[in-house]
């Protein structure tokens, strides 16, 4: 008998697939050893393509960083960019004059718009040890009357983001991290004003679930009517959803009207959940664009060529910061946000 909560189980691909309103999901999960003098790994860089190094060899990747593991400067246009740090560091700045580090449950929001450069750096720090890194970059569409609004540069710090744990009937504990959306008294921080998250009956949610071994727990259903919801089964040896065992590694689509229980296996249990209305509009991608009709694409390359979205303030394409410079955030208006001492 077929489980009307579960509409499409599909394994995980890279990037991850997605639905409407979210238009990219990829997990990054590097195994990178020490560091070396310069922050970038300490360890023969022979063999890789240096630059487009997605290869996962000895566990990890350079992506296109050539000495530091990382993004460089790259441009976006028409939509935004949550990064969701798990463990070690991104160093961020970008043509705004935004500059940060943050990492290990901090959250980046970033408002393309019209149009924004910015750079991704994991930097190495400790010489005596490996230096894991892992975070989920997500993509999330802008309406077309919000393509071109301007850029906005938003920190999330670990330390303010709303958490909710729950017990089921033997103690089992599952935590869940509301990055976006609400759950019961738990609120996302605000999401930049011209974000799809921030309309009106959007029912947009982005949260992360850690379950104790065995545990049980009920996802509500979604509020919003015509809601969609994606859950990711990223970490973890087995999962039930309303009864049913899906594989390890799996995207699901739920019935987001319906609520559901999940019961993880013997070990601990993560889960990313994806939520919101579809904006229900054309999407026409090339690269790092992403707009509503192929002119519109065309106009943002010939803008970029012609401007470089205000142009790179930075001495360097992929620049970090010292070594000991700890978390923050310098914002667009000179400001400086650090998190709150523990």
């Amino acid at each position: 008998m077929s489980n009307p909560t579960i509409l499409n189980i599909q394994s995980l691909g890279f990037p991850w697939q997605t639905i409407d309103p979210f238009l990219f999901c990829v997990h990054h999960n590097d195994a990178y050893p020490k560091g070396n003098a310069s922050m970038g790994p300490d360890a023969p860089l022979a063999g890789r393509n240096l630059g487009q190094d997605f290869g996962g060899k000895d566990g990890w990747s350079m992506y296109h960083g050539e000495t530091i593991p990382g993004f460089p400067s790259h441009p976006h246009r028409g939509f935004e960019t949550v990064t969701i740090t798990r463990a070690g560091l991104i160093d961020h700045s970008d043509s705004l004059g935004a500059t940060a580090r943050f990492g290990g449950g901090d959250v980046q929001w970033l408002t393309a718009g019209k149009g924004v450069v910015h750079c991704e750096m994991f930097p190495l720090l400790k010489t005596d040890q490996p230096n894991p890194a892992e975070l989920f970059q997500i993509w999330l569409n802008l309406p077309a009357r919000n393509k071109m609004v301007e850029p906005h540069f938003t920190m999330f710090w670990r330390e303010d983001i709303a958490r909710v744990l729950s017990k089921d009937d033997q103690g089992r504990t599952t935590e869940l991290a509301c990055i976006a959306g609400t759950l019961g008294d738990a609120r996302g921080l605000p999401p930049p004003p011209d974000s799809w998250a921030s309309q009106p009956g959007s029912d947009l949610a982005i949260w992360t679930l850690k379950m104790e071994p065995g545990a049980r727990w009920t996802l509500p259903a979604a509020s919003g009517h015509g809601t969609r919801r994606m859950l990711y089964f990223f970490e973890g040896s087995a999962l039930t959803i309303a009864g049913q065992a899906v594989p390890p590694g799996s995207a699901i689509e739920l019935a987001a009207n319906q609520a559901v229980e999940l019961a993880g296996g013997p070990e601990v249990t993560e889960l990313l959940v994806l939520q919101g209305r579809p904006i229900g509009e054309p999407v026409v991608q090339y690269g790092p664009f992403v707009m509503n009709t192929k002119a519109e694409v065309q106009q943002a390359y010939a803008d970029y060529r012609a401007t470089e979205f205000g142009g790179w303030p930075w001495p360097a394409s992929d620049p970090v910061h010292p070594r000991e410079q700890g978390r923050f955030a310098q914002h667009v208006d000179g400001r400086t946000d650090m998190p709150k001492s523990p």
